[in-house]
């Protein structure tokens, strides 16, 4: 190999930043191109919108519920796969995160006092 043809830290820092923005410049080129040829992408019809209907409040709260049942279900069925009986559950409050938190903490301080006595 032949003697490096500058040896100024600057000089390199700055050929090395060039190449590095160059390519990252061409990247997002290649994928802005990828985007607009997507065959997968749904095309825009330039059809006027018509407006929605109005969402009842009813059909809403339906839809949280529905949410919000699923995440009790989940919450039961994790409770049951640690050993715990499903009916023994009474509530799920998720408003009183706080409480939540604190239960974890303190639990967790129980196992690692538990670990440590062993």
């Amino acid at each position: 190999m032949g003697s490096p043809v500058t040896t100024n830290p600057i000089t390199i820092m700055l050929i090395n930043m060039t190449v590095v923005f160059a390519v990252l410049y061409g990247l997002s080129l290649i994928i802005r191109l990828i985007k607009m040829a997507d065959p997968t992408q749904k095309k825009k019809l330039n059809e006027p919108s018509q407006p929605e209907p109005a969402v009842s409040s009813q059909a809403v709260e339906a839809d949280s519920w529905d949410e919000d049942e699923e995440a009790v279900v989940v919450i039961a069925a994790a409770v049951a796969a640690c050993g715990y009986s499903v009916v023994s559950i009474t509530a799920v409050r998720p408003e009183s995160s706080r409480a939540w938190r604190q239960a974890a903490r303190l639990e967790a301080i129980g196992n690692k006092l538990q670990a440590m006595r062993k």
